[in-house]
């Protein structure tokens, strides 16, 4: 039976397809997909609850720099602002009255009350002199020495208490207290001041409209988005690489991108960061490689999926062929040439491949002829004769 199959073999001609090689550029692409976010992005929120005042722009507009684009009804926040600084001026006062123990009018009763108790006090010491003379002289009692003494400590106490209340009318805590609602009431009014130049939305740049979720009159809570600029002349494409070809990424690839909405338009770019770690997107395992690209048309729109290209290598004019007429033997590639109606195992060196092609290094000439099986049952072999089908 053996002998009648190899007779059989050698004997009746392979039928096999041709495939020549050729002269060409070749491309080792990554393709994946990714999605579409803006480069310079700006992003207005409400400050407050409020309602919207004015809208001036719709999405998809385009403003320039400066340009008002919406504002929020602001009379509850020039409120609050006013509020804010009247509780300034107040939490002012009352500090610079605490570092100066008291009010003007304060101050200047304290002063004198001081004159009054100093005079007392001298008084006291004068007329306990007197005693004390008298009662050497035996022209007073001791009772009297006595009761001039008690009415000097009385007033040398009532001087030393108003003394004390000149310097620390107020303690540290109270002190540190007033200096605390200056404060605060000095937050409130810079919070006013921000709510209230935020109530105005204006472009921070030239760009375009892009998401405008809000409308005309219109309640809105305090952090909602209302609207989203970007500058869309180039985008950031954010591409998810499987783990297997992240070594392959280099910062300047060539990136091409395609979007189903537009057919047969593609957009150019290079990438410009590669992924620092691998992580887990849905059943894959992908590294985010970040490419910009040139969107001078303002096709691309943020958020939007893109199917992804990565040029990793690219040759010109270099000998091709197609990739499924090789075989592998020990590591060692090799093809079946065509000659004179007959397969000649041809070993060969390639480099550069992709999914359909494979650059030929050696072992192959322009235009050489090379087999490919017409039938999967019939296995080639070197020096099988063969008939070329179409």
């Amino acid at each position: 039976m053996l002998l009648i199959l190899y007779s059989y073999l050698h004997q009746t001609p392979l039928k096999v397809h041709a495939v020549t090689v050729q002269r060409g550029p070749i491309r080792s692409l990554i393709s994946t997909n990714g999605k579409v976010e803006p480069v310079q992005n700006f992003e207005a929120h409400a400050p407050i609850a409020t309602t919207v005042k004015r809208l001036l722009v719709k999405e998809g507009d385009h403003v320039h720099k400066g340009q008002l684009l919406l504002e929020l009804d602001d009379e509850d926040i020039r409120s609050q602002a006013a509020r804010a600084q009247a509780q300034i001026k107040t939490a002012q006062a009352n500090l610079s009255a605490s570092k100066n123990s008291g009010t003007q009018e304060e101050v200047l009763t304290l002063k004198t009350q001081l004159i009054k108790a100093r005079t007392a006090r001298d008084v006291a010491q004068r007329s306990l002199d007197a005693f004390r003379r008298l009662q050497q002289e035996g022209a007073a009692s001791p009772g009297e020495v006595q009761q001039a003494q008690e009415t000097l400590q009385s007033a040398q106490a009532d001087l030393n208490l108003l003394e004390q209340k000149q310097k620390e009318r107020y303690s540290q805590p109270e002190l540190a207290s007033t200096e605390a609602r200056a404060l605060e009431a000095q937050a409130e009014y810079e919070s006013a001041e921000d709510a209230l130049s935020k109530s105005a939305v204006r472009a921070s740049f030239d760009g375009i409209v892009y998401s405008l979720p809000v409308k005309l009159g219109a309640f809105v809570q305090a952090g909602d988005l209302l609207l989203q600029e970007a500058d869309l002349s180039h985008v950031l494409v954010r591409a998810f690489v499987d783990e297997p070809d992240v070594g392959r990424l280099q910062i300047g690839e060539k990136v091409e991108v395609t979007w189903d909405a537009v057919p047969g338009r593609t957009w150019t770019g290079t990438v410009n960061t590669v992924p620092a770690t691998v992580k887990l997107r849905g059943n894959r395992n992908v590294g985010e490689t970040t490419c910009l690209i040139d969107n001078q048309d303002l096709r691309l729109l943020p958020n939007i999926n893109v199917g992804v290209t990565i040029v990793v290598a690219e040759h010109n004019n270099v000998l091709t062929l197609q990739r499924d007429t090789l075989h592998i033997d020990d590591n060692k590639p090799y093809v079946f040439r065509i000659v004179d109606n007959h397969l000649k195992r041809q070993t060969i060196e390639f480099s550069l491949q992709n999914l359909t092609r494979v650059e030929i290094t050696s072992g192959l000439s322009e235009g050489d002829a090379v087999a490919l099986p017409a039938e999967e049952v019939k296995p080639l072999f070197d020096g099988a004769a063969v008939k070329v089908v179409p």
